[in-house]
């Protein structure tokens, strides 16, 4: 596995995009006018901040192709505007959609851009692919449930595989509502380790996003709920699979072998996208660009050059 934060490249622009009053934070790594096709990406959550995402800035190094990589923070987190009085209804899909929509205009790269989301990423991304949005070319959906219904039978399944203790101390304090205990918090962690990010500690940049969720979940817990896998909020019923032949861009999927987002939960992408492909990282969870970064990389990158990633595992 990859431990070291190395290739963290900084940016070389940081600024703003006013969305209804608001305003989404982004950062550059790269040129915009290198003439290459820059690759926007999207964090997942919904929560969470672009930090756990920084190595896919290596992808702007010039032996990986030099084009420009664009992170962004969705609204409610990181540094963009945070809105903890919103009513829980004004979090939806569509928000994020529209967000998404607004900051590919205001960077003026409408007409021509690469998309990868990550874990609640891809699933936004998915979403908005199937839509058939101009000028985007190809994209990677890493780790992510084509439904939360699959993510929910996930979840059960490797929690079942959990020290009994360990998920009877989950299932306490989840019938008595006390998520926010730190027994659950200790239990939880034990699945986190397996199957989210299973370099321990967690690399500084993994640790900044959590610490930025722990910090305002509010986000998170309105459409996810108090965990990765306890799944109560506004996307407990999403999903994806029924407009999936709708995709017409070229579809990379990113699995790790021990990743929450499991097989099964990935399998619709590849069965119902008509051009896709799809890598499996075999000592890699929830983060494969994180725990077997290099090789995750390179796939990406020739991929993004219009290549077929080398060693792709068909599932």
């Amino acid at each position: 596995m990859t431990s070291q934060s190395s290739h963290l490249l900084p940016a070389d622009r940081e600024g703003t995009v006013a969305f209804d009053g608001m305003q989404t934070w982004y950062r550059i790594t790269g040129d915009l006018d290198s003439g290459l096709v820059p690759l926007l990406v999207a964090h997942g959550g919904p929560g969470c901040t672009h930090d756990y995402l920084l190595r896919l800035t290596a992808l702007a190094e010039t032996e990986r192709g030099g084009r420009p990589v664009i992170h962004y923070d969705q609204i409610g987190n990181g540094r963009s505007t945070h809105r903890r009085d919103a009513d829980p209804s004004f979090w939806t899909v569509e928000f994020f959609i529209a967000e998404l929509q607004n900051l590919l205009a205001g960077l003026g790269i409408a007409d021509s851009y690469h998309l990868l989301g990550q874990s609640w990423g891809g699933m936004l991304g998915a979403d908005f692919a199937v839509r058939r949005p101009a000028g985007l070319q190809r994209l990677v959906i890493a780790d992510s449930p084509a439904s939360s219904a699959l993510w929910l039978e996930a979840a059960a399944g490797l929690r079942a595989e959990l020290p009994p203790e360990i998920n009877a101390t989950l299932l306490e304090h989840e019938d008595a509502g006390t998520t926010d205990s730190p027994e659950y918090m200790a239990a939880m962690q034990v699945f986190y380790d397996r199957h989210v990010c299973r370099i321990v500690p967690n690399p500084a940049e993994v640790a900044a996003t959590f610490a930025a969720l722990e910090a305002n979940p509010t986000v998170y817990h309105t459409m996810n709920g108090p965990s990765e896998f306890h799944m109560v909020g506004s996307l407990k019923t999403w999903t994806v699979v029924d407009r999936l032949p709708q995709i017409e861009v070229p579809t990379l999927l990113i699995s790790g072998r021990y990743d929450e987002a499991t097989l099964a939960a990935v399998q619709p992408f590849f069965d119902l996208i008509p051009d896709v492909r799809w890598r499996i990282f075999a000592e890699s969870s929830h983060m494969p660009h994180v725990e077997e970064t290099d090789r995750c990389l390179a796939v990406i990158a020739s991929f993004l050059d219009g290549d077929e990633p080398d060693g792709s595992d068909p599932a």
